[in-house]
């Protein structure tokens, strides 16, 4: 099937590679089916994006990229909804924030994973405990503070 996304134009979708989250996304509860893009570049990150909504995607990563310790318990219910049998099946992604004005302060929603079956082609959006942070950040945030206008010197160097 064409698809239309705002950010990559037209491209060509195969029915077997389309995700349906049953209970949509936070905030999207109409938006139910879904595809997984690669990003451009080297990055690690990838695409989900609406394949009924042009201007809705999101960027999604492989938690253990950035926190190898995270894991979390997916319940009865919840395994019943996408028709998962065995957590074994599962993928895990988190959806990403990144801010226009400063992308290098981006931050991953640990409180509301993705938990995707990739045998049934179904996904739940998880939502947590108040334990894990919604704005985990990527890189490690510099504890000395921005220089000011007096403290940053204007010389020139001049070589002949």
């Amino acid at each position: 099937m064409k698809s239309l996304s705002s950010r990559f134009g037209s491209f060509e979708v195969r029915d077997e590679s389309i995700l349906t989250f049953p209970s949509g996304l936070l905030g999207f509860p109409e938006q139910q089916r879904y595809v997984i893009l690669d990003h451009d570049t080297e990055a690690p990150f990838k695409w989900l994006q609406s394949v009924e909504e042009p201007s809705l995607a999101f960027v999604i990563l492989d938690p253990a990229m950035i926190h190898p310790g995270y894991q979390i318990d997916v319940p009865a219910d919840a395994l019943a909804e996408i028709r998962a049998e065995e957590r074994e099946e599962l993928a895990l992604a988190v959806i990403l924030t990144i801010p226009s004005d400063d992308p290098g302060r981006i931050t991953a929603n640990l409180r509301g994973p993705l938990v995707i079956s990739h045998q049934t082609k179904l996904g739940k959006q998880m939502v947590l405990s108040e334990d894990f942070p919604t704005r985990y950040p990527l890189f490690p945030v510099s504890e000395s503070p921005s220089p000011t206008p007096a403290q940053v010197s204007h010389s020139v160097e001049c070589q002949i």
